[in-house]
Parts: structure tokens; sequence; C-alpha cells
């Protein structure tokens, strides 16, 4: 048996091909794992909604899969629909960060339990967010006074020219105050503090009776960075932005050429490459 028990994968850039798509050979290599006793753990900075479609793909409620999302700060049993790790976004920030974003002319969203929430729902870069998780935009006069009910994160959406400075501004408001991420050049997570995957990870298999030993991450972005360091085997994706790939163990395909399954058949699986093209 391989030593990694669990199996963590970012979704977008990863998983997912450029149509949001998991590939046959990936998603036969990952059913076999799981028949192996691997639990997969959907790890991605999509709300729960966005990812239980690929979570009942792959059947992870009969083989005690996890859906790891908002960047950490939930995880969900898809097994017996126990929530095992919950954090809520402060509430006294919600009103704060939408002023900032409103300032800086970008935007922010959250999500009920149907999909996004936010003030601006014909802005492309929000449209491209429900196009990924495929659910409906619902817009709204004042975000901050419509958010009732407890949120895991807010995102902000905007023009990737302008978002590593934006990135850069909020990291030094809010410090200390919450954990702020790029996960594609678009988007930024905004999340309670100290939340990011890893950490979360690292309480689930504690629950588990398990170590970062027994850990196998695969990711692309730079929300993934602390996950990638934090695993026993980091693996970063064909087309992972370079600093992920430097701090990966190893580096796969890309994941418009099975790079997860790839990495699953050697690591977890243990075969072989039969030809070239194969190898990693």
């Amino acid at each position: 048996m391989t030593q990694y028990k669990v199996l963590a994968l970012d979704l977008d850039g990863t998983l997912t091909n450029s149509e949001k798509v998991i590939t046959p050979r990936t998603r036969a290599d990952l059913m076999e794992a799981a028949r192996q006793g691997v639990r997969i753990v959907l790890a991605s900075g999509r709300p729960t909604v966005g990812i239980r479609p690929l979570a009942e793909e792959l059947q992870l409620d009969q083989t005690g899969g996890c859906i790891l999302s908002y960047n950490g700060g939930k995880i969900l049993d898809c097994q017996t629909g126990e929530v095992l790790v919950q954090h809520e976004f402060p509430a006294d920030l919600i009103g704060t960060v939408c002023t900032f974003a409103r300032y800086w002319n970008v935007v922010a969203l959250t999500y009920d339990k149907d999909g996004i929430v936010t003030e601006q729902p014909d802005n492309p870069y929000v449209l491209e967010e429900a196009r990924i998780n495929r659910i409906p935009v619902r817009g709204v006069p004042d975000l901050p006074a419509e958010i009732t009910w407890p949120i895991n994160k807010l995102l902000l959406v905007g023009d990737p020219v302008d978002m590593p400075h934006v990135e850069e501004l909020m990291q030094q408001e809010f410090a200390g105050r919450l954990s702020i991420y790029r996960s594609q050049p678009f988007f930024i997570e905004t999340m309670p503090l100290g939340v990011e995957k890893s950490a979360s990870l690292d309480r689930l298999l504690k629950r588990l009776g398990l170590t970062a030993a027994n850990l196998m991450a695969c990711g692309d972005g730079w929300n993934d960075l602390p996950m990638i360091r934090y695993a026993g085997l980091g693996v970063a994706m064909g087309n992972a932005v370079p600093a992920v790939k430097a701090a990966a163990d190893a580096v796969t395909e890309d994941n418009e050429h099975d790079g997860v399954g790839l990495a699953v058949e050697k690591y977890i699986l243990g075969r072989e490459a039969t030809d070239e093209s194969d190898r990693i």
C-alpha cells in the first residue's frame, strides 16, 4: 500500500481541464486510488456548491472523500455529511472589505446556498466565477447589508493587470486580520485569519490519525503553495505558476494532458510509465 493515504487536489488548472471537466484517464485513476483506500479531498477556493458535482462524479459519498471549499474555510465529509472544519468570515470586516473593493474598482462577491451574491452581477469576472462553478448570480444593491448568514469568504474579482497591486494593498490593509491569496490572476481570496488549504488539511489529517507524510497534494496556483509545501509529496502541474513548481517535490504534466492521473499512477498506484509521453 502507498504511504499516501490522503490525496488533496486543487480543481481549476489541476484536476479539471480548460473545459472544467475531469478527463477519463484521470477519473479512472482516481476511482482506482479510492478503491485502494485513498481518501480524496477536492481542495479549492470554490464554494461547496461549486465542488459538489465533481465530488458526485468521483463518487466521494461512497468512498469517504471530502470537499475542502473556500480555500480551507470548510471541510465536508461527503459520506456522512458532517462538517469537519468550519471557519466563519469576521462579520465586522465584511463592510470594510466591500468598501475597500469599491474604492480600488474591484468587485466583491460571496455565496448563499444557491450561488453567487454580488453588487455587480454583470461583471465579466463575476460571470467567470459563475461559469467555473456552474451556479447562478444574484445581484443586490448593498452586499454587506444583504449578508445575514455566516459566510466563509469574500472573493474580490478584477482586471488581472490591477490585481497584484490590489493584493499588495490588501495585505497591508488587513495584516493580522485576514488571510489573503490570489487563486487566479483575476481572483483574490479573502478568508478568516490563518485559513488556507494546508492549515485545514492539517486538522483533517489529525482527525484521521495521520500526518503530512501521508498526504499527496497537487496544485497549480498561488493559493496552492502552502498545501504543496506542507504535503509529504507536493506535485506541481506542468501549467503551474513558477513559485509552485519551485516549491514542489515533483512536476507532472499539465491539466490538459492527465497531469493528476499520471501523478496518481506513479506515486499511488505504483505504475511505471509505458512510453516517453507518460513520464513525469
